[in-house]
């Protein structure tokens, strides 16, 4: 697994480092946002582990811009910051996880892993279809009546379960276990990834499609069924 780690703090740099070198784990290291974001465009890597607080260009802007340019790497923010808001900020900006300092370095481990499964993650079908909503597998191009939507891993992957769940319910512990496995985040993540799916799938369009069953979960109407 090759990740990419952005963190100008270098203490803080040298443990994650040390740790996960340890497990196997190769690593490319950039001290500014600037530099990051130079290494995200000209190289390939598994995941990026990208701190919010950065000289030069912050975390935020650099997810944001590597996911203008077409970048789908999983992104995992650091931060100092424990706010809904700060949380929602990256989220929305592409992030696929959010990790607040300090925080365990076997978390770390355990969250990369997690959204590296899920990016690489395959079916069996070549396409699913709900309606006017449809994912071709082996490309993860997702469109809505023609429209191409762009979405990052955590999304497309909570989209996948919606789809293959259709038209019954995806249970919020279905979702929790795909995107973390058993390393649950103390926060409500999940809401906050639904929030960022439904802004891609449902608000540029006429009819919403993605439905809350209080205390359940999430399901799918077609637009057919309306």
């Amino acid at each position: 697994m090759h990740i990419l780690l952005v963190e100008d703090n270098r203490e803080v740099a040298e443990m994650i480092f040390e740790y996960l070198e340890a497990e196997n784990v190769v690593l490319d290291y950039a001290a500014t946002g600037t530099q990051g974001l130079e290494l995200g465009l000209s190289r390939s890597f598994d995941c990026i582990v990208l701190d919010v607080m950065l000289p030069g260009l912050d975390g935020v802007s650099v997810c944001q811009q590597l996911r203008e340019a077409g970048n789908n790497t999983p992104i995992i923010m650091l931060t100092a910051r424990d706010t809904s808001q700060d949380m929602l900020l990256g989220l929305n900006n592409g992030a696929d996880d959010y990790i607040v300092k300090p925080f365990e370095l076997e978390l770390l481990l355990a969250r990369i892993q997690a959204v590296v499964r899920r990016s690489s993650g395959a079916g069996f079908k070549k396409v699913l279809e709900v309606g006017a909503l449809s994912i071709e597998l082996s490309t993860r191009r997702v469109t809505r009546s023609g429209v191409e939507l762009t979405l990052n891993p955590s999304c497309y992957s909570i989209l996948k379960l919606l789809m293959e769940s259709y038209p019954n319910i995806t249970q919020r512990h279905q979702i929790e276990q795909a995107l973390w496995q058993d390393e649950l985040p103390e926060q409500d993540v999940l809401r906050k990834h639904i929030y960022q799916l439904r802004s891609k799938v449902d608000k540029p369009f006429d009819n919403e499609i993605i439905v809350t069953a209080p205390k359940l979960g999430y399901k799918l109407v077609s637009d057919n069924d309306k």
